[in-house]
C-alpha cells in the first residue's frame, strides 16, 4: 500500500531526500522518483496507482514528485478520499533561491546560455503562472491541510539538508515511525547508511551563476510579502530568508 508521499517542493532537496530514504531498509519506492500520477498519469487509474504498491514486502512504500504540491483542490480531495491515512512531507526553501534555482533549470533544459540571457527572461519565467504557484507554500499548506490533518503533514527546510542533514533525515524518519539515524548506529540494525561526508553529497547540482543583484530586487518584491505571511500563518521564523 500507499504509505507516505514527498509532495515538495520543486528544486527543494527532494531528490537527495529519495536517496537517502532509499537507504533504509523499511522504506521502497516502487515506482521510482516522481511517478507522477496525480498531476499528469490519473487516466491510468486509481488500480494502476495502486498496483504500484502493492509488494508484500513488509517495507512502507513512498511516492516523490514535487510537482503534487501544486495539484487542484480537488485532485488533492481525490486523493486523501483513496488515501485517507497517508503521511505528507513538504520540503521549503527560501522561495526566492527556489525560483533562481528553478529558472536556471528550465532555462538549461532548453539549451540556453544562463549568463547571456536577459533579465528580462528571467523575470517572465519568475512571474509564470508555475514558478508562482510553486513558491506559494503557504497556498500549497493550505490546500493540502483542507483534507489532511496537520499532524499528517511533515514541514522542512532545505537548508538544514546542508547544515545539519542528520537532524533533517531523522525528522523524516521520526515522522514515518522508523528508526533514526541515531538509534540505527547504536543498535546496529536498519538505517546505518552513512558518515556525515555522504549526508553532504549533494545530488544534481544546478547551474552555477549566481543571482543578479538586479533580479535579486525583483525576487525580493515579489516573495518578501509571501515569505512574512507564512511566518505569520505557521509561527515561525523565517528571517534568515529575508536577510
Amino acid at each position: 500500500m500507499l504509505d507516505f508521499l514527498v509532495i515538495g517542493a520543486q528544486k527543494s532537496g527532494t531528490t537527495w531526500l529519495y536517496r537517502e530514504l532509499n537507504r533504509h531498509q523499511r522504506i521502497s519506492f516502487p515506482g521510482g522518483k516522481e511517478v507522477h500520477f496525480w498531476d499528469l498519469f490519473r487516466s491510468r487509474g486509481i488500480p494502476w496507482y495502486l498496483e504500484l504498491f502493492s509488494l508484500q514486502d513488509g517495507k512502507i512504500h513512498g511516492d516523490v514528485t514535487p510537482a503534487y504540491s501544486v495539484l487542484p483542490i480537488e485532485i488533492i480531495h481525490e486523493c486523501q478520499q483513496h488515501f485517507p491515512d497517508i503521511r505528507l512531507i513538504y520540503s521549503m526553501r527560501n522561495p526566492i533561491e527556489r525560483a533562481w534555482s528553478a529558472a536556471k533549470m528550465d532555462a538549461v533544459k532548453l539549451g540556453m546560455n544562463v549568463p547571456e540571457l536577459p533579465d528580462s527572461w528571467f523575470i517572465s519565467h519568475f512571474l509564470s503562472v508555475e514558478s508562482m504557484a510553486r513558491g506559494d507554500y503557504e497556498g500549497c499548506i493550505k490546500n493540502w491541510l483542507s483534507f489532511y490533518p496537520r499532524k499528517k503533514l511533515l514541514l522542512l527546510r532545505f537548508e538544514e539538508i546542508t547544515t545539519n542533514p542528520e537532524a533533517y533525515i531523522n525528522k523524516c524518519l521520526m515522522h514515518l515511525e522508523l528508526e533514526t539515524v541515531t538509534s540505527a548506529k547504536t543498535s546496529g540494525t536498519h538505517f546505518n547508511p552513512t558518515d556525515s561526508s555522504e549526508l553532504r553529497k549533494k545530488v544534481r547540482e544546478g547551474h552555477p551563476a549566481a543571482l543578479r543583484p538586479s533580479l535579486q530586487a525583483v525576487l525580493e518584491d515579489i516573495y518578501h510579502p509571501r515569505i512574512k505571511s507564512l511566518a505569520s500563518y505557521l509561527g515561525e521564523d523565517f528571517a534568515e530568508w529575508l536577510s
